[in-house]
Order: structure tokens, then C-alpha cells, then sequence
């Protein structure tokens, strides 16, 4: 006799992890897609080309918020590059690693637990269509960019993680000589060839 609840296991495949690029002179930074033109998101929003220029000109990259799952009490760093091409929303920023949060986030991303990007916007110019029921957004305020566990817009994700061993963050040398950001780097690999 069939019970009356017969569980299915279900797989589904998300995109793949996050570039981890170690040792690259900086740490925390990330890079992605926020958005992507001309792609229906979860919530029947489209995005056009040109639809952030105003409010990037407006702001730039520093009033843009990075947030943690659009929670304005859990800012997570900031966005030091954000600007529209052909794809759609491109993104460089920089996690604050001072910040517990943060520092999770770090440490899931370079996991492939958390790539997730989503914006946080008021619409200016928009159209719904009738037939499709899609709303067309043609100009948006663009408030904050959120990492996220699952995106309205699947495509917007993370792309690439950017890290330093820990030893090269340090702004001192062995045996504490203080040194510049670049000589950390030579004092370092002095150490190593001894």
C-alpha cells in the first residue's frame, strides 16, 4: 500500500563556484554581474541597457551600498567599480574583512556557498507589458548591491574572488621593520630565500 507521502530526491545544478584568484595583491575583492541586460529576473523585471547611467553619474560607485541580503543594519564592505557594458551591470568591490560578517561572507564565497548578487533600486522610467506582464525598467535609482543567497536575476553572480596569503597584508616586516604596501611584498620573499 502507497503511503501517502512518497519523498523525491531532487538535484539541481547551480553555476559553478567563484575564480579564486590567491595571492593576488588584494584581499576581499570581488568581482561579477549585479545585472544583466535585456534577462527576465524572478520577479518579471527587465532591465535595458542604459537603464543605471543617471543615478551612476549621479552617485558613482561610493554611494552605492554593499549590503548583506538587502539588510541596510548589515553593510558587508563597498563598491569601488560599478559601471554598465554590453552584458549589463559590472562590479568590483571590496569586502571590509574588519567586520564579522564580512569576513563570513569571505569565507563561504571562497567555498561556493554564497555567489549571489542582487540590487536594491527605485524604479524611475518603467513599462509593464500587457501580454507578457513583464515590467520594462528603463531608468532605476540604484541604491545598494547586495550579496545574496539566491538572486532575483540567477545569472547576477559573483565572478571572481581576489585574495592575499595573510603574511603580505601586514604593513610590517618580520621582526616589525615597518615597510611600504609594495616593499611587504620584497621583505616577504627575503624571508622565504633565507
Amino acid at each position: 500500500m502507497p503511503t501517502p507521502f512518497s519523498p523525491v530526491a531532487e538535484t539541481k545544478k547551480l553555476s559553478r563556484a567563484p575564480n579564486v584568484i590567491r595571492g593576488s595583491g588584494f584581499s576581499g575583492v570581488i568581482t561579477g554581474y549585479a545585472s544583466l541586460f535585456g534577462e527576465t529576473d524572478l520577479g518579471g523585471d527587465l532591465i535595458v541597457k542604459g537603464a543605471f547611467a543617471d543615478s551612476l553619474k549621479k552617485t558613482g560607485a561610493a554611494r552605492v551600498r554593499m549590503l548583506w541580503q538587502h539588510d541596510p543594519a548589515q553593510p558587508i564592505g563597498v563598491w569601488e567599480e560599478i559601471r554598465e557594458d554590453s552584458m549589463g551591470l559590472r562590479v568590483r568591490g571590496r569586502l571590509c574583512l574588519k567586520v564579522e560578517k564580512a569576513r563570513e561572507v569571505w569565507a563561504l564565497s571562497q567555498d561556493g556557498g554564497i555567489d549571489g548578487l542582487s540590487i536594491g533600486f527605485k524604479a524611475i522610467n518603467a513599462r509593464r507589458d500587457a501580454r507578457t506582464g513583464v515590467r520594462r525598467l528603463e531608468r532605476i535609482d540604484l541604491w545598494e548591491i547586495s550579496i545574496v543567497t539566491f538572486p532575483m536575476l540567477p545569472q547576477a553572480r559573483v565572478s571572481t574572488l581576489k585574495d592575499t596569503p595573510s603574511f603580505f597584508r601586514t604593513e610590517r616586516a618580520p621582526f616589525g621593520k615597518p615597510v611600504t604596501r609594495h616593499g611587504a611584498r620584497a621583505a616577504a620573499e627575503a624571508v622565504f630565500r633565507r
